[in-house]
């Protein structure tokens, strides 16, 4: 998105927020599964990824990079997967998801593991962190709840790797930042 992203520059969050979106919403399917594969397969050479032993996968939906393909492929690599389990007041917890794993609604209808096992935060080596928006410093903008911003915080004294996916529409040149935001590592995108 090298034309679009200057005209997101000086735009508030919550405007960039609205057009990032619209834009997740309404990009056709076909686009987003390719675009996603790109994605995986970048993620997968990933030498972070490779020698990861526990990971934390987002359950992706609202049209995100689809994360369902990764999660079953790291699965059958020998990788234990966690996913998000979201609470009240900005608390997130790692639940290791299962091959085949029954699923539920939690806050906000987001998809969460029916039996809840707990990951401890040092035992996770990588989490893939969600976003709305990335700029190339890794800064992120999220949906606005400040649920990873929160966890990102709390996974710093560990040594867990952070990666975003995005599609090239997300990347901008620069993000509007607060000393709450949290940025990840690395940003993966097609």
């Amino acid at each position: 998105m090298q034309a679009q992203g200057p005209l997101l520059v000086g735009l508030t969050k919550q405007l960039i927020r609205s057009k990032i979106l619209l834009r997740l919403k309404t990009q056709k399917e076909e686009d987003r599964d390719r675009k996603s594969r790109l994605i995986k397969q970048k993620l997968f050479r990933t030498l972070v990824f490779k020698k990861a032993k526990v990971v934390m996968f987002f359950i992706s939906f609202g049209g995100e990079v689809n994360t369902q393909e990764m999660i079953k492929q790291a699965i059958k690599s020998g990788k234990t997967i966690a996913v998000p389990v979201c609470r009240k007041k900005r608390a997130m917890r790692p639940s290791v998801l299962r091959e085949k794993a029954k699923l539920v609604r939690g806050l906000y209808e987001i998809y969460e593991p029916a039996v809840k096992k707990f990951v401890k935060l040092e035992d996770l080596d990588l989490v893939i962190v969600p976003g709305v928006a990335f700029d190339k410093k890794g800064n992120r903008l999220g949906r606005g709840k400040g649920y990873y911003d929160t966890f990102l915080h709390k996974l710093k004294p560990y040594r867990a790797a952070s990666v975003g996916l995005a599609f090239d529409f997300q990347i901008l040149p620069s993000i509007p930042t607060t000393c709450e935001d949290k940025e990840v590592d690395k940003v993966i995108f097609a």
